[in-house]
Order: C-alpha cells, then structure tokens, then sequence
C-alpha cells in the first residue's frame, strides 16, 4: 500500500465528502494522499485566456484551502493539492495510473438535482487502473463507520464461488483488517435446472438444503486462503437465493464499505460496469469500491 490515495475534487460539497474519506483512508493505509482538481467542461472550442486564469486561480485556491483543511484534521497523513488543464476524466484517468486507490464522489457540480451517479464517476468506476470508491453524500462517519448487529463495522464483498475475483476479496479482507471490522461475504444464488422435481417442477425442500449445503461449502473453500491471508477478521458468509445486485443492495444498510468486481476487458479501452455493479453504484447506502480484474 506504499501508492497514494488520489480524490477528484471540484469545490462541491460531495467532492469535500468524498476528500474527507479519503484522508481518513490515507491514514489507514499510512500513505500521502493527493487532492487533484480539474478545469470543468467549458462550452465553445476556444475559451478567452483571462477565463482560463480565473479558473485556474479559483482552483488554487481551493485547493489550498482544502489542504490546510484535511492537514488540520489528519494530521499524520501528507496531504498535496494538484491540477490538470484537462477535462476531468482524462485528467483523472491519467493520474490514476500512478495511485493506490481513486475516490470520487458521486456526483459533482454538473448533474441535475435526482442524478445519482455523474459520468465522471461512472467513467472513473469503468476504466480506472486501480481500485474506485465511489462515496455518496453521506457515507457516516468514518472513524467509526455503521455498526451491525453485535457493535462491529462491517465491510461487505460480492463474492462468486463459482468464479472467485481474488483482486476483490484480497481488497475486502485488507479493508476489514485496516479498520477493525467484519467481513460479511454475500453471494447470491439460484437453483440449478436439476434441483427441479420432474413431477411438481418446483424444488423441494430437502433438495433446496442439499443445494443450499452445498453452496455453502463451496464458498467456505474458496475463501479460505484470504481467511489463512488475515486470520484477524472475523468472516460471515451469506449464501442468498436472491438476485445479486437485490442481495448486495440489501447488505449495505449495514455496511461501512460495500466491494465489488470489474472485469478488465482488453478489447474496450474505456472499460465497462456489468449490471450488477451499475445497480449497486446507483443505489447502495454505504461508499462502494470497485476493484478491476482480469478474466
């Protein structure tokens, strides 16, 4: 974790929020966190250049009141500010290639009231080089994040036993073992074609049990070299005859932290959101990280 937590701000109060978890998660990780600030989209192809030194001089200074901001607050974390003349998703984009993790808000200044995830944020969750949070307006408190049942936070992960994403469970379990929390892995299930009688074309309950075990098993299996990985944290697995993105939205009412997959497609530059993970980045109650992977 020796690479920098890089946050986009852009003077919005979701961007402020979005830079408060950040320096929070940058004294986690015990690494420098960057502040990094881009000329918004601009209409017309030629922009008068005393326009462009307003805007960049308004962005330095809010950068350089954010910094002795987060600074004051987190003061074991190195904080710098920096800025692009690019559009902020290039910009972005660029300067993830060198971070540890990128956080954005959900939405920026652009948008419309009722927007729950902007294209920025969206790009940024679909192309990133590194792992994205993306923190809503209000992701509760961060020192001590939402405590479920029993008074411990809790990090959730999606997790497919049937094809393990090592990238994500390794970023959950290391997310749990940072803040002292559980680990609640959710993996969403149906019935196989066979698990069906012939003669009422419904499943029993003794067959729903044996599937059900078996579910279970699995999982247990395949977690368990994260589980020898971080014996420190404490893991429950729920095994969920639901729709995944149901079944994650549901655990997030009760989670600091909500991690999900992206598959890494070499074949589009610009990436892409499965529908799971686009349904869970519109509607979780917690920040929700998305880790890339191949394969």
């Amino acid at each position: 974790m020796s690479h920098p937590v890089l946050v986009g701000v852009d003077g919005s109060e979701r961007s402020a929020t979005a830079a408060d978890w950040a320096a929070w998660e940058a004294g986690l990780r015990g690494v420098p966190l960057r502040l990094f600030h881009a000329f918004p989209s601009l209409p017309g192809t030629a922009v008068p250049r005393p326009a462009l030194d307003q805007l960049r001089h308004m962005g330095a200074r809010m950068l350089e009141h954010m910094v002795t901001d987060l600074g004051d607050r987190y003061p074991d974390v190195e904080v710098r500010g920096e800025q692009a003349d690019d559009a902020p998703a290039t910009a972005l984009l660029a300067a993830a290639r060198t971070a540890g993790l990128l956080v954005v808000g959900t939405r920026g200044t652009g948008g419309f009231d009722g927007l729950a995830v902007g294209s920025v944020a969206l790009r940024m969750a679909a192309a990133a080089p590194c792992p994205v949070v993306l923190v809503p307006q209000r992701p509760g408190a961060f020192g001590e994040g939402i405590r479920a049942e029993g008074g411990a936070a809790q990090v959730v992960v999606g997790f497919d036993a049937h094809r393990p994403v090592g990238e994500a469970a390794d970023f959950a379990f290391s997310a749990a073992e940072a803040r002292g929390a559980r680990l609640r892995v959710v993996q969403a299930w149906a019935f196989p074609a066979e698990a069906v009688s012939p003669r009422t074309l419904v499943v029993t309950e003794e067959d729903r049990a044996t599937w059900e075990d078996q579910e279970v098993l699995r999982l247990s299996d395949a977690l368990r070299v994260w589980q020898a990985k971080y014996p420190r944290v404490t893991v429950r697995t729920d095994v969920m005859v639901l729709q995944p993105a149901e079944a994650l939205l549901n655990a997030s009412r009760e989670a600091a932290l909500l991690v999900v997959g992206r598959r890494t497609d070499p074949q589009a530059a610009e990436g892409r959101l499965g529908p799971v993970t686009h349904a869970v980045l519109h509607h979780a109650c917690c920040p929700v990280a998305v880790v890339p992977h191949a394969g």
